[in-house]
């Protein structure tokens, strides 16, 4: 926890930017019966039957001292579907140094895959632009990209959506128009927050020594 929250202080360094990475799905659904819009003295109606189309897979990566963030929409969530995004990533920033990488636990976002995908030359360049910091378990609240999704499923994601290239479409409008608006994150929560507020998961010296 506290090495990505010490990440999360340093300041803005262009050529070794921060990217929380993050992923998540969107049921697709379809109206069974076209919604009634709102007119003078009725709201909009939905009926509450659909008819279900199937899911897709959202993988997002965002910058949070910049506001840059770019999403992927998938059909499947498997290691294949991670190493294209980390490949956008890298292409995303030829001129970074270093590229650091917060995301969490998960099996498929095994660094050493990227051998099962290039030959090994290429895999080792990809992976010396890359450092790799994990969230905790029950940790994946300290990574930035999840406000991002909040923001995605307020704006653009809590209606029904009946296909992958609505989705596509509509996710696609939502990132131009975050990324023209530069939306940057204001992380507050610290190491010192975390040594107060989250002191019960230190360890005392007491229990080292035992």
């Amino acid at each position: 926890m506290e090495t990505i929250l010490s990440l999360y202080e340093e300041p803005y360094d262009e050529t070794r930017p921060v990217i929380c990475f993050d992923e998540s799905s969107k049921a697709l659904r379809k109206h069974v019966r076209d919604p009634l819009p709102a007119s003078p003295g009725a709201v909009a109606r939905t009926d509450h039957h659909y008819e279900r189309n199937g899911k897709r897979m959202l993988h997002l990566a965002t910058e949070p001292l910049t506001g840059w963030c770019r999403f992927h929409v998938t059909e499947r969530r498997r290691t294949c579907e991670w190493i294209d995004c980390m490949q956008a990533i890298a292409d995303d920033y030829p001129d970074a140094d270093c590229i650091r990488v917060v995301l969490d636990n998960l099996s498929t976002h095994n660094p050493a895959a990227f051998y099962r995908f290039f030959p090994p030359e290429k895999a080792r360049k990809y992976l010396d632009r890359f450092e790799f910091y994990y969230t905790p378990t029950h940790g994946s609240w300290l990574n930035m990209a999840e406000l991002v999704w909040s923001t995605l499923q307020t704006q653009c994601l809590n209606r029904r959506i009946p296909d992958a290239a609505t989705l596509r479409s509509e996710v696609a409008a939502w990132e131009a128009e975050r990324n023209k608006l530069d939306v940057t994150v204001n992380w507050q929560f610290t190491n010192e927050d975390a040594r107060t507020k989250l002191h019960r998961l230190y360890p005392t010296i007491e229990e080292t020594k035992n």
